[in-house]
Parts: structure tokens; C-alpha cells; sequence
């Protein structure tokens, strides 16, 4: 059995959406960032840098944080949602990546600057937006050529790039100059298991 400790967020939904699709059973533990609880010992005893999710599993005595090396162990450990081809299996690991370096840093900031900050910094917010406008070009261009960013099979790699976006739509960004993107998240969007990870432990909100 496995303890997934997340609230709603981009990077808890990454994780729901992937035991969804695996069908692996798990227990629920949300942790309710807004009440700090993320900061308790018990908590930080799992992850030193108190953030969700926190994936352990008591099977193998393996605790695992930070989205991406959740995604892989999972992974790893049922051989699905990670192509063998070595060629396949490489850009997954490369866009999943991506996604950890280019994407979901640069939302984040995009979303704190230009909505909780309320665009007061002019200068971060013009940067973060750039920045964010660069690395959905890339991954538009990906999409151009491929339904899916390892090629023609749905992965790891999407599961992490549409946590964020799933929230990017939330609160109201235009991705209309990035159509193959757009493609690309209503196929992800359909899925079963997608639908209903955005759901825990509860649908995110744009507030």
C-alpha cells in the first residue's frame, strides 16, 4: 500500500492523475497547505523542504518527493506510462524535464507575479510572462510533429506538463497563440483518470 500526503495543486494533481491511470491503490492524506500543515514535523519528517506531494511506499519502504521523481518511481515500478524504445523513452524523461525546469517553475512565478501580486512589479511580471510565452513555443513546436510529447503515446511527460496548465486555465490565461498545445490538452483533458485526478483531494479553484 501507498500514502499520497497532497492538496489541490499543479503538482499534487501530477501525482493523482498518475496513480489514476495506474490504477494503484493508495491512501488519500491531504495536507491542507493554507493551515500550514505542511510545515508540521510530522510532515517535514517526509519531505525536509515541506512542500506536497510525498508519495511513500510502505511495499518497498521507498519514500519519494518533488512531482517528477514520483511520476518516474511510478513509473519504474509498474513499467507503464514510460515507453521502452530508447528513443521514446528519452524524450519523455527529457520533456518531463522540461517541464520541471522550464514550465512549472516559470508559471508559478507567472501566476504569483501577474494575479497574487497583482502585476505591481511591471519588470517580473513582463519576465516571467516571456519567459513562460518561450517554453509554450517549444513545447507547441514538440506538438507540431507528436500527439503526445514522447511521440505517439500518452506519458509521464504529459501527466507533468498538464498539471500546470490545468491551473494556467483556471485562472484565465490565453494560450490561443499556441494551437498544438491547445490540441494537446483537450485530448489529455478527456481522459478518465485526468478527470478525475484534478478532483483530489478537491478541484482547484482560481482564487
Amino acid at each position: 500500500m501507498m500514502d499520497l500526503y497532497t492538496d489541490s495543486s499543479p503538482n499534487g494533481f501530477k501525482a493523482t492523475i498518475a496513480l489514476a491511470e495506474l490504477g494503484l491503490p493508495y491512501r488519500l492524506r491531504h495536507v491542507r497547505i493554507e493551515l500550514g500543515e505542511h510545515l508540521l514535523p510530522a510532515f517535514l519528517a517526509r519531505n525536509p523542504h515541506g512542500r506536497i506531494p510525498v508519495l511513500v511506499d510502505h511495499e518497498t519502504g521507498v519514500t519519494v518527493f518533488e512531482s517528477a521523481a514520483i511520476l518516474l518511481y511510478l513509473a519504474e515500478k509498474t513499467g507503464r506510462l514510460l515507453p521502452k524504445a530508447p528513443a521514446q523513452r528519452w524524450a519523455a524523461i527529457t520533456w518531463l524535464q522540461f517541464h520541471a525546469a522550464s514550465m512549472g517553475p516559470m508559471l508559478g512565478q507567472r501566476v504569483h507575479f501577474e494575479l497574487a501580486d497583482g502585476g505591481a512589479n511591471v519588470a517580473a511580471t513582463a519576465h516571467f510572462r516571456q519567459l513562460c510565452d518561450a517554453a509554450l513555443a517549444a513545447m507547441d513546436g514538440r506538438l507540431a510533429d507528436h500527439a503526445y510529447l514522447a511521440g505517439d503515446d500518452y506519458s509521464i511527460a504529459d501527466i507533468a506538463s498538464f498539471g500546470w496548465l490545468h491551473i494556467a486555465r483556471i485562472v484565465g490565461f490565453d494560450f490561443s497563440a499556441w494551437p498544438h498545445v491547445g490540441a494537446w490538452h483537450a485530448r489529455v483533458a478527456c481522459r478518465p483518470a485526468v478527470r478525475l485526478g484534478i478532483t483530489l483531494p478537491a478541484p482547484a479553484t482560481g482564487a
